[in-house]
């Protein structure tokens, strides 16, 4: 059986456990042109500089002719079938040379917690991942390129990376000493570096419910890896109080439903379900979903008295230039669940939207700005005249006499017997039909929270 046989055996056997897979993406190739300072690989007759102080293994797909070469302190080349080097007179191509040589990039600027260095096996059109498990989870299979080289730096300052199982180099590492001797030699040192240490367990996720990724103590650095390129600083969310859910950096707009499941619930099933029965439809395309279990904030177990410290966390987003869709999208997973709750496992459900966009968008199903935010400028305003217009009225009627007023203490008193207060319809109607209604619940409301219980069928809302 040949490698990719291997792999595809693997990953089925992966699939089967529960277990997730991510892909190592990027590479220390000598012709991929993002390895080299100008983004261009060296042209012909150029001459070429590796970092002196680093470590690297480099595969050579081609045949380069270059004038001069500065090797690493350490490393080796790869090369393919058909690859090499050959020696060109530099003042041969004036166009080269004039630039000064080629520069490849620091090869340890590739860290492992970094979000935008890994790709999920198992991702699908409108499926996105938070922050925090875009990055190999404790029991993930992590596959690093057969076919390219590659270099991981391995901290600093984040204690030991565990997942279930790693695969480089051809081997799949799934005890810690097996791995332990990789990574000491040669071949694992030019591939990973850094204070960090890296571990294998054989567990992967045996709950249907999930598994909780168990990033919590690591997320700061994978922020800070995530946000280095926008000088560790957060852009601004384009609505008016933005959600931030487990495991994200940073704030979204868009709508959260957390749910409390019991034994019957399984993740995988209710997460096609979501994307098959209702993210595919029309009206929800401009939307993306993530679906995981997450630890469940200790403030949130007080207030709803549930006692599991997990939750479902369904995060949905609007990528497109249409707003509102996901808060229509979140009350109808409430409707779902309130109808087949108790089928799928689900206990209860709630719900959170974020605040209108900025900038005066409409967006349906929000409390948007705009011309009603305009016409409610303008009453305030005419009110504030005519207040303004009664009070000067009043004034100029006490000049000239025809309006008095006296203090407090100079009133006539109450006659004898008279009754002191005033009457309340809330405790004095003589029909409870006419005391004050209740309020209504205004599902439609972004400043609200909605809570459904499938076992009796009703919303409430949490202030």
């Amino acid at each position: 059986m040949g490698a990719p046989g291997r792999v595809l055996l693997w990953l089925q056997l992966c699939a089967l456990t529960r277990a997730a897979y991510k892909f190592w993406v990027p590479n220390t190739d000598f012709d991929a042109a993002a390895n080299w300072s100008q983004n261009r690989t060296p042209c012909a007759g150029a001459a070429v500089e590796f970092p002196a102080d680093k470590m690297v293994s480099v595969l050579v797909r081609e045949s380069h002719s270059i004038s001069d070469m500065l090797l690493p302190l350490d490393g080796e080349f790869v090369l393919a079938s058909g690859a090499g080097f050959s020696a060109r007179d530099f003042g041969s191509h004036l166009d080269c040379s004039t630039g000064g040589p080629a520069l490849f990039r620091d090869p340890d600027r590739f860290c492992w917690h970094d979000p935008r260095l890994w790709r999920s096996g198992d991702a699908a059109h409108g499926l996105f991942s938070v922050d925090a498990e875009r990055v190999p989870c404790s029991h993930d299979d992590v596959i690093f390129p057969s076919d390219a080289s590659f270099r991981v730096g391995l901290g600093p300052g984040a204690g030991t990376v565990r997942v279930r199982s790693v695969r480089a180099l051809g081997q799949t590492f799934t005890r810690d000493e097996d791995l332990a001797a990789f990574l000491a030699s040669r071949a694992g040192r030019l591939r990973f570096h850094g204070p960090g240490a890296l571990s294998v367990g054989p567990e992967a996720c045996a709950d249907q419910s999930g598994c909780v990724c168990g990033h919590a103590e690591v997320q700061p650095w994978i922020c800070a890896a995530l946000l280095q390129p926008l000088g560790g600083r957060c852009p601004q969310a384009a609505c008016r109080d933005p959600l931030r859910p487990e495991g994200q950096c940073c704030d979204l707009c868009g709508a959260i439903v957390s749910l409390t499941h019991g034994p019957a619930f399984d993740l995988q099933r209710y997460r096609a379900r979501l994307l098959h029965a209702f993210l595919a439809l029309p009206q929800y395309q401009g939307l993306q979903m993530a679906v995981s279990k997450v630890p469940r904030q200790p403030r949130l177990r007080e207030a709803s008295g549930a006692k599991a410290d997990t939750e479902i966390q369904v995060v949905l987003v609007e990528t497109g230039p249409e707003t509102g869709g996901a808060g229509r999208l979140a009350r109808a997973l409430l409707a779902d669940i309130a109808e087949h709750g108790q089928a799928l496992g689900v206990l209860s459900a709630t719900a959170r939207e974020s605040g209108a966009p900025v900038g005066g968008g409409s967006a349906a199903g929000l409390n948007a700005p705009g011309p009603r935010a305009g016409l409610a400028g303008g009453l305030a305003a005419a009110l504030l005249l005519l207040l303004l217009a009664l009070l000067a009225g009043a004034l100029l009627l006490r000049r000239a006499g025809r309006l008095r007023w006296r203090r407090r203490d100079e009133a006539d008193p109450a006659p004898a017997g008279a009754p002191v207060g005033f009457h309340n319809p809330v405790f004095y109607a003589a029909d409870p039909a006419e005391a004050l209604p209740a309020p209504q619940l205004d599902v439609w409301s972004s400043s609200r929270s909605y809570f459904v219980n499938p076992l009796f069928g009703e919303a409430e809302a949490e202030a």
